[in-house]
């Protein structure tokens, strides 16, 4: 597995993670047994009860696999606590080239970590603007491509562990 592969979660967010994962299998009973009452109903072409039931069951297993495969290459650790340097877990403060005025600031975090930081935009360590700050030092400037192939410059402000 590459490092880029890695999720970086806290300890916290992969607890929550976890339990909700356990969550959906132990509903998966209800769901199927749902589903075998709906059936019970006649005829499913026009059963609405059963294609709801169905449906619901493809995305909680959807989920389910989801999570799974998160936690599976989830590396778990605690915020940094290191200021000056933009690492998973810190709150960074950039400016783009062409305008210095204007910041940004932004959680490192993947998606599902960043669920319980919602006033904080997050961006992926494994995004392109997130991959190009790691281990960024403030005043640095790094590059990094754009979706339509041109790059951008982006200087780090500011880089300080994320205190909830």
């Amino acid at each position: 597995m590459t490092e880029t592969q890695v999720t970086w979660l806290t300890q916290e967010s992969h607890d929550r993670l976890k339990s909700e994962l356990d969550q959906l299998i132990a509903n998966r009973p209800v769901i199927a047994a749902e589903i075998n009452e709906r059936r019970e109903e006649g005829d499913l072409k026009e059963n609405g009860g059963y294609h709801a039931a169905r449906e619901e069951q493809g995305q909680q297993e959807a989920r389910i696999r989801q999570l799974q495969e998160l936690l599976n290459s989830a590396k778990v650790g605690e915020a940094p606590t290191q200021s000056g340097v933009a690492l998973p877990g810190s709150v960074v403060k950039v400016y783009y080239e062409g305008d210095e005025k204007d910041t940004e600031t932004f959680l490192i975090a993947t998606r599902e970590e960043g669920t319980s930081h919602d006033e904080l935009e997050v961006y992926s360590p494994n995004s392109p603007l997130g991959s190009a700050l790691l281990e960024a030092k403030v005043g640095e400037t790094r590059k990094y491509a754009l979706p339509n192939g041109n790059t951008m410059q982006v200087t780090l402000v500011s880089a300080e562990p994320y205190r909830p």
